[in-house]
């Protein structure tokens, strides 16, 4: 993994290699009623690139076939076949096609405005192994329907499947209970100085157990899914509160000011006082 260029801007390049079938909100207002804004299939390849810098809502992306990079936690990661990745809302995401790849993927992108609650959020997974057929096949049933008789009643039957899905994917049911525990206890006190070893203590088991655990099941490490915990309450505090910046850096965890102007920046692609604006 590698960090991110500070200075991406909003991009969109699909290029003669790439096709893409997708239906938005407007088309089809059933879409709505789950706050979908737009979801599709995607075969990308070079230059294919998008770059979001802050999306109104949860976006999910399942790779069918083939691998490209997809920018997550503030690192290019490698998307895969069977390899869900998930991405809050109001946070920067971007993917793009790699050479010698035919890359295919499922996706949605939700429109929840922030008094609502995301399907994606820092307690999801960021990477998830997932049967990416199962997606790929419901949004294949979608397309044929829009496509063909548009039967009000079967749209409404694979909408209800897309979202099923996404949520079976974006909300990790089968994290144990004690993991679960210590997380629900970090977010509950996120200005502790919380090390690995305390939290593998929290979990009772060694520190590299419990590494392999959170990447398991969150797609993160220990340290990184903490950092997420944090940004996400600094980015709640920063449009709820008129706290100062160097305060809400306090109360989310971070040392001092200047440190969490950086990891925000990295996670969210903007600074703080950008966000707040």
């Amino acid at each position: 993994m590698t960090e991110i260029h500070l200075d991406l801007a909003e991009t969109t390049v699909d290029g003669a290699g790439s096709r893409q079938w997708s239906v938005t909100h407007r088309d089809c207002p059933e879409l709505a009623t789950h706050r979908i804004m737009h979801l599709g299939l995607t075969e990308a390849a070079v230059p294919y690139r998008r770059v979001r810098l802050m999306p109104t809502g949860s976006f999910v992306m399942v790779c069918h076939e083939g691998r490209g990079q997809i920018l997550l936690d503030g690192r290019w990661q490698s998307s895969r076949k069977g390899v869900a990745c998930l991405a809050p809302p109001r946070v920067l995401n971007a993917f793009h096609a790699v050479a010698n790849s035919r890359w295919r993927f499922a996706w949605i992108r939700y429109d929840e405005p922030e008094h609502v609650r995301p399907l994606v959020s820092a307690a999801s997974p960021v990477r998830v192994r997932c049967d990416a057929d199962v997606l790929w096949r419901i949004m294949s049933g979608l397309r044929a329907e829009w496509e063909g008789g548009r039967d009000p009643r079967l749209m409404h039957h694979w909408i209800e499947l897309v979202h099923g899905e996404s949520r079976r994917i974006a909300q990790p049911w089968h994290v144990d209970d004690r993991l679960w525990a210590v997380w629900e206890e970090v977010a509950r006190e996120l200005a502790a100085d919380w090390s690995l070893d305390r939290l593998a203590a929290r979990y009772k088991t060694s520190k590299e157990q419990f590494r392999r655990v959170c990447l398991r099941d969150l797609g993160r490490s220990p340290m990184q899914h903490l950092t997420s915990l944090r940004i996400e309450r600094a980015c709640h505090l920063l449009t709820s509160t008129q706290d100062k910046v160097e305060s809400i850096a306090e109360q989310v965890g971070f040392d001092n000011a200047p440190v969490f102007s950086r990891a925000f920046k990295r996670w969210v692609g903007r600074s703080p006082k950008a966000f707040r604006e």
